[in-house]
């Protein structure tokens, strides 16, 4: 039985954006299962960055990534978060049929603007969430200054 398909041209374009970005974003070159060493860099995990009054946080999805294996550095303004997600393939009697989740080694670096006091970096981890706090330093924060009579 064959059935029509409408045309959207829409969702054309919208594919066609989508894999004309993707040869453009970190971590969309070729996947690797973890068992290369030229693998480094082959995924990136996604971030948010944002910032308020008191600093800049940075959240990055760490999913299957162990703490072990997962080191943040902070030198000359440069944020590096790095790492690996080992390929576990514990049983050797099975064939993939799908594999679709980035294993390897991966990292990305973001450079930090001048007003970020390096010695309060925290990093934690939580449900597959990095979530790095930068304070601002205190000569960067905005403040009130009172206004006399003179």
């Amino acid at each position: 039985m064959n059935s029509l398909t409408r045309w959207n041209p829409i969702r054309e374009l919208e594919e066609f954006q989508n894999r004309i970005l993707s040869a453009f974003r970190p971590g969309s070159g070729p996947q690797t299962n973890g068992s290369d060493e030229s693998g480094a860099g082959a995924w990136a995990p996604p971030v948010n960055i944002w910032e308020d009054e008191k600093g800049y946080y940075l959240e990055a999805e760490v999913p299957g990534v162990e703490k072990e294996n997962v080191k943040v550095t902070f030198e000359n303004r440069l944020l590096t978060l790095s790492g690996e997600r080992k390929f576990e393939n514990s049983v050797q009697s099975y064939r993939h049929h799908v594999a679709e989740r980035n294993f390897g080694r991966f990292m990305r670096s973001f450079t930090l603007p001048s007003d970020v006091d390096a010695s309060s970096i925290k990093a934690t981890v939580k449900n597959g969430v990095l979530l790095i706090h930068i304070a601002k330093s205190e000569t960067a924060r905005p403040k009130e200054i009172e206004v006399r009579l003179g």
